[in-house]
């Protein structure tokens, strides 16, 4: 993973604490997004839309890691807008991965993380000082992303329970 300027612009003024913050959600975000080379292709895959063929838990799993990125970007001093879009990018990964197939095809070219990413990078290399989102919305925020996990979750196994008695005839 390379740097761009904005990105060594942006970790000159973090402290220690923050710098190791950053570099692990960039972690996270390539081993989600990016970190399976497909062989003779210049593009990659990550964890994220292989986790989303697990029915139900798989997107769930995959939420929770860009649910923490989302988190730790509040840590870091994004503002709500920010953390507005990148709330919203998760919640469209994660309601278009429920669809049978297509919705893993889109998850591999979607990338949510890395979008999610490259808005923490834009905040943090910005000159111009943002206001950071209060820890009242920011737990909203996070509660509203947990709950519609917790609907996609319940839905897909509605879906499986009346797949597996259409097939059964019970």
């Amino acid at each position: 993973m390379s740097r761009s300027p904005t990105q060594t612009s942006a970790t000159n003024t973090l402290n220690k604490s923050q710098i190791a913050s950053l570099r692990r959600l960039r972690q996270i975000s390539h081993l989600l997004d990016n970190a399976i080379p497909i062989p003779g292709t210049p593009y990659r895959i990550g964890l994220d839309p292989i986790l989303g063929l697990i029915p139900g838990g798989g997107d769930l799993i995959g939420g929770i890691f860009s649910g923490y990125v989302v988190f730790k970007a509040a840590q870091l001093g994004v503002p709500q807008e920010t953390l507005i879009k990148m709330a919203a990018n998760i919640v469209f990964d994660t309601v278009a991965g429920t669809v049978p197939v297509a919705g893993d095809l889109l998850d591999v070219a979607w990338k949510a993380n890395v979008k999610n990413i490259e808005l923490l990078d834009a905040h943090l290399g910005s000159p111009e000082p943002a206001k950071k989102a209060d820890w009242l919305f920011v737990t909203a925020l996070l509660l509203g992303l947990i709950m519609i996990f917790g609907g996609v979750i319940f839905l897909s196994v509605m879906f499986f329970g009346w797949v597996f008695r259409a097939l059964t005839g019970g």
